[in-house]
């Protein structure tokens, strides 16, 4: 039975609160997962849920601005030859992701936005525009927003048919042999030029 009323610490427990919900969410996705579940898996009383982020939707904003932390991401993919910013995506779009047999809860986000269009569009804003999106105009790239959709279908496909449909050859494959096969077409979708796809 979930404790009530106020731990002590502010701001632990939201963040015990937020990492809850993120474990609720991967596990059974946007629409299944309620507040109140979320509630007993922090061990708290639901009342308390709903006076730090009032509903799901905000509850759910708060977990994917954890997971996907554009400031991290933008320092891990740019911080090197802007040549290897694709096999540093991908690793650390691999990383969020988590092993193939107990995936992080990043994949619960991935899940969720196929069935929510509030995830859907949380996706779309922190994954497409303020993290790939800002990865290809530091890359001084034409054409930054369709350089960042490109590379999200990449993403997003890899995760779903690697952890969701769990593809058995991709399920297989370590990520220094998915960065081999992946990471250069990512490259091409940051840096490239569409008359290299076809020569």
């Amino acid at each position: 039975m979930p404790r009530t009323g106020r731990r002590p610490g502010t701001s632990s427990t939201r963040e015990q609160i937020v990492t809850a919900a993120a474990r609720c969410f991967a596990a059974a996705g946007y629409d299944a997962t309620s507040v109140r579940q979320v509630a007993a898996e922090a061990g708290v009383d639901p009342a308390l849920v709903r006076r730090f982020f009032g509903g799901k939707e905000s509850l759910f904003t708060a977990v994917a601005s954890a997971l996907i932390d554009p400031d991290r991401a933008l320092a891990a993919v740019t911080a090197g030859p802007p040549a290897q910013a694709g096999d540093r995506l991908l690793g650390y779009f691999l990383g969020l992701l988590g092993d193939v047999a107990q995936p992080g809860p990043f994949l619960g986000l991935v899940r969720s936005a196929v069935t929510s269009e509030h995830a859907a569009g949380l996706l779309r804003h922190f994954l497409a525009e303020k993290v790939l999106g800002q990865i290809a105009a530091i890359l001084s790239a034409d054409q930054p927003e369709l350089r960042a959709a490109l590379a999200a279908s990449q993403l997003v496909g890899l995760a779903v048919a690697r952890y969701a449909v769990q593809l058995g050859p991709l399920t297989a494959a370590g990520p220094a042999e998915l960065s081999r096969w992946i990471g250069p077409v990512i490259q091409h979708y940051l840096t490239g030029t569409p008359q290299e796809a076809l020569s």
